[in-house]
């Protein structure tokens, strides 16, 4: 499997460009929003890619980020979401906009999307906000004392200490906006909002 390509671009456009390495062009299809971020022809890049096989072939999926990449990928896992489906949701929406409207479970956002349909869009909330969630580097949260997962897992903990069961507090942790917390505290409070209003 090709995990990226580091090489010459001779060629790019909206729906694909074409990657020189060592005298083999790899044609790279690819999201507008990496087409942005794009430099010029002739220049050298590293771009991530997900190979993706099929009965006649195999495909080049390519991005400028690795949270774009890992968001395809988790994209492509949902049941009736295909390559070229997640390719065009991440063509409408950035990255980091993509997982804070599934952490968020926003719909009609999602929906805003060319091609996309409500159910679609609900499809994709259902199978992926808990792993969005939990995964805070799509989020681009940072912390400098702890990992993601640890804080993570630091929120749940304090909440169960107060007397909430699990289940209640992971259902409501799931609701906050998590790319705005910037504290352990104030992932408490946003969570104790949220558990106030059921």
């Amino acid at each position: 499997m090709i995990a990226q390509l580091t090489g010459t671009l001779l060629f790019k456009s909206p729906q694909y460009l074409i990657i020189d390495v060592n005298g083999v062009g790899y044609r790279v299809l690819v999201s507008l929003t990496s087409f942005a971020a794009l430099p010029e022809v002739g220049s050298t890049l590293t771009i991530h890619t997900h190979t993706y096989f099929r009965d006649d072939g195999l495909s080049l999926f390519g991005f400028t980020t690795i949270e774009e990449k890992n968001l395809f990928q988790k994209l492509i896992a949902v049941s009736g979401v295909g390559p070229k489906i997640a390719l065009t949701i991440l063509s409408g929406i950035p990255a980091k906009e993509l997982a804070q409207a599934i952490s968020e479970q926003n719909v009609l956002r999602l929906k805003a999307i060319p091609g996309v349909g409500k159910k679609t869009a609900e499809r994709i909330i259902i199978e992926l906000k808990d792993k969005i969630i939990k995964d805070f580097s799509s989020l681009e949260y940072q912390s400098a004392n702890v990992s993601p997962i640890q804080f993570y897992d630091d929120v749940l903990s304090a909440l169960i200490n107060l007397g909430y069961q699990r289940q209640q507090a992971e259902k409501a942790m799931q609701k906050i906006a998590w790319h705005e917390i910037q504290t352990i505290e104030n992932a408490i409070r946003c969570t104790l909002k949220e558990l106030a209003k059921t």
